[in-house]
């Protein structure tokens, strides 16, 4: 009995990491778009990841081994973890820039959905029929909010790049669960990528630099802090749940980067795009509903 609350109490624990990662990443979103694409990608990643740095220090000082915790032993799975975790912030960034910023979390919200099929093929994770269903409903409220072929004049190259950025964030999540289920802490993978990605970001940094405003430092430094914080929760999150579980309540994010766009930049989304809103919330909370209850009579 105290396995199976043990299982449900990890499992509430997992949607709630996910849940507050959305709604932070949300404004981190809001940050860079609020930049209005006057600062090159690979310069807002650099500046995302050093200004992330300071904000994780404490976890890291914290951590049982202080320093020591950064020592690995899946230096390649890092590597792995920074490729398509990079993939995935480029082209997030760069659609943020682009496309409004409900649209841009729309087309970013098919990473669960490559993560979730990911996971089933690659990692032998169960996909039950209410599940699957539930995934299903979500990626049409994905369709119903962007209306591909419906006239709204979509920067298509914008849009490939969120997609592109999808795939990566996918594959980071999968990289992230297999170095937790091989005992890499959560400190090590998270500031890992933070100095790895800055490293890297920073030599393409340098042939595009523009010098920020004021405003802009204080956006990319917005940027950089919230972001270490999200990514905190979501690698706490994946390292211990089931991704096809935790996937879909990365679709809560799109009420903030809504409420966001409505408020800041008067995006307010219209009746078709609020119908497909509440089919991600609703498959969501549906599928949060049924795993935990399942787990609870196991």
């Amino acid at each position: 009995m105290s396995s199976t609350v043990t299982q449900a109490g990890a499992r509430r624990r997992g949607i709630l990491c996910v849940l507050g990662a959305a709604a932070v990443f949300g404004m981190a979103a809001a940050c860079v778009k609020a930049l209005h694409g006057e600062i090159p990608v690979p310069q807002v990643m650099l500046c995302r990841n050093l200004f992330a740095i300071p904000a994780l220090l404490p976890l890291l000082l914290r951590a049982p081994e202080g320093l020591g915790a950064l020592r690995t032993r899946h230096p390649r799975a890092h590597a792995e973890r920074l490729f398509w975790g990079l993939i995935g912030m480029a082209g997030a960034f760069y659609g943020y820039a682009h496309l409004p910023l409900a649209t841009a979390t729309a087309l970013g919200f098919t990473m669960p959905l490559f993560l979730t099929l990911i996971a089933v093929l690659f990692m032998g994770e169960r996909l039950r029929w209410r599940r699957g269903l539930a995934v299903a409903l979500g990626f049409c409220g994905v369709l119903v909010v962007v209306r591909p072929g419906g006239g709204a004049g979509l920067d298509l190259l914008a849009a490939g790049g969120v997609l592109l950025g999808a795939v990566g964030w996918a594959m980071a999540m999968v990289t992230i669960r297999r170095m937790g289920d091989a005992g890499e802490s959560g400190v090590a993978i998270v500031m890992w990528f933070a100095l790895s990605a800055a490293v890297v970001a920073g030599v393409l940094a340098v042939p595009l630099w523009v010098a920020p405003s004021g405003t802009q430092w204080a956006l990319l430094a917005g940027c950089g802090v919230v972001s270490a914080l999200g990514q905190v929760l979501m690698t706490a999150a994946y390292r211990s749940g089931e991704a096809t579980l935790l996937a879909p309540f990365e679709y809560s994010g799109i009420l903030w980067t809504a409420l966001l766009g409505a408020v800041v930049w008067a995006e307010v989304p219209d009746a078709a795009a609020f119908a497909g809103i509440a089919l991600l919330v609703g498959s969501g909370i549906y599928i949060w509903y049924r795993e935990v209850q399942l787990g609870i009579r196991r």
